[in-house]
């Protein structure tokens, strides 16, 4: 499907730059409202939520004038990370979830994002019908029939025990001492508090938004910060989020950085021990080690496009409850409809209690292929596979690894860039021949 305005996670871009520009979502608010109420038969009700950027407080206004004149009331959640929202929706069976947020990007970046009323992000057909929606011009109810805003009450207090609902009751965090870093986003009110009345000593960083240091030099996205937390603090682990707490890295006390394929990992070889795990999903760019050690453990594993959207897509099609990708969105259907990074990482916390162990310990027995990833910047509507040289080397270089690695050759989804990912053995195989494909590529001057 060719969309022009959704991307892999909804509408995103520059504030103030076309999409993201108050009239603009005043008219994606109505659309969406309309479209995603339809077949409603009562009174339609949105939850909007939105991380800690400035840009959040235009949008949400703006949004909430176009769900208005569609007919459709609204709930406002204040900061709320994006699975907060999801989970919210559907515990209050409202008609659909909003939220604003770029999750990783920096501050001036913002978006928009649906969830169903089932507290999933919405499918293809879905968007391009709000984006036909789009295409007509801005209407209005009459006047009875306008829809009325208010805030949810302790929306706060209601996702945190969710999340704590979603760690075994016969287990505690007593005895830990846990730095989290909220990114300066969604969760910073939130997360602390998770593990804390879990039982953990929690000292928070990155816990003090002020609408533009979202993501600045902390998070997921830089984890970094929280490695010298953890050593500075003689900390047993580490727990960083992103801008809206979907993804999920954790650092252990040596200060040691573990991606969502090495979260994931862990997580399938614990529920190994308890229960048959069918499969686990990931995507192309999940490493190759978990591809080996699952199928030497029995687990099936497939791989989706890159984005947490169709890892759920391809484990709702084939009947699986967890995967997840190595830039630390995780997913487990029984615990979520969405990726949470507050909810993996209780997932991940369990598995360390059952078994007694580390994170290191739990990850000894695999090794990652390292990865040797190029972007090169092509002409717009650059496509490789008309590209021969750049074919036949792909071709030549699969061949010299001898099963022993894996190639992936994908155009970035905003920028005119080719992304050419070898894997290998040894880091010095992967770049060079990372490198001999990439040099195929004809350079925009």
């Amino acid at each position: 499907m060719s969309r022009k305005y959704f991307g892999t996670d909804g509408v995103r871009g520059l504030v103030g730059v076309a999409p993201i520009t108050p009239d603009f979502v005043m008219r994606l608010g109505y659309a969406a409202g309309k479209v995603l109420t339809a077949n409603e038969t009562g009174k339609p009700t949105v939850l909007i939520g939105k991380d800690t950027r400035i840009s959040g407080y235009m949008l949400e206004a703006a949004l909430e004038a176009g769900f208005a004149a569609a007919g459709v009331d609204v709930m406002l959640a204040g900061p709320m990370p994006t699975p907060a929202v999801a989970y919210l929706t559907r515990a209050l069976r409202l008609s659909a979830g909003v939220v604003i947020s770029a999750s990783h990007n920096p501050f001036q970046d913002n978006g928009i994002k649906f969830f169903s009323a089932q507290g999933n992000k919405l499918p293809d057909a879905v968007e391009a019908a709000i984006e036909t929606q789009l295409e007509q011009p801005l209407g209005c109810v009459s006047s009875e029939k306008l829809g009325k805003a208010r805030r949810l009450e302790d929306a706060q207090g209601r996702y945190i025990e969710f999340c704590k609902s979603t760690f075994p009751n016969e287990l505690d965090l007593r005895g830990m001492t846990i730095v989290v870093d909220c990114a300066h986003g969604a969760a910073y009110h939130i997360a602390p508090h998770v593990f804390h009345e879990l039982g953990a000593e929690v000292i928070a960083i990155g816990n003090q938004p002020n609408g533009i240091n979202i993501n600045d030099a902390v998070g997921a996205t830089a984890p970094e910060a929280l490695a010298l937390a953890v050593r500075a603090n003689n900390a047993d682990l580490g727990i960083a989020l992103d801008g809206d707490a979907d993804r999920l890295v954790m650092v252990d006390a040596a200060g040691r950085i573990f991606n969502g394929d090495e979260l994931l990992y862990i997580m399938v070889k614990d529920r190994m021990a308890t229960q048959k795990v069918h499969g686990a999903v990931g995507t192309l760019m999940t490493n190759m080690a978990l591809e080996v050690a699952f199928r030497e453990m029995g687990v099936g594993f497939a791989r989706a496009k890159v984005g947490d959207r169709y890892v759920l897509e391809v484990m709702q099609e084939r009947g699986w409850t967890i995967g997840g990708e190595g830039s630390g969105h995780l997913l487990f259907l029984d615990k979520h409809t969405t990726g949470d990074g507050i909810v993996s990482a209780l997932q991940v916390l369990s598995a360390l209690k059952r078994s007694g162990k580390t994170l290191s310990e739990c990850t000894e027995d695999i090794v990652m292929y390292p990865q040797s990833l190029i972007n090169m910047r092509v002409e717009q509507g650059f496509n490789w596979l008309n590209n021969g040289a750049m074919v036949a080397e792909k071709e030549a270089v699969e061949v010299a690894l001898a099963g022993e690695g894996r190639v992936l050759i994908r155009p970035s989804g905003t920028e005119p860039l080719i992304r050419v990912m070898v894997e290998a053995k040894t880091l010095e195989i992967a770049q060079a021949m990372a490198r001999r494909i990439a040099d195929k590529v004809h350079l925009v001057s």
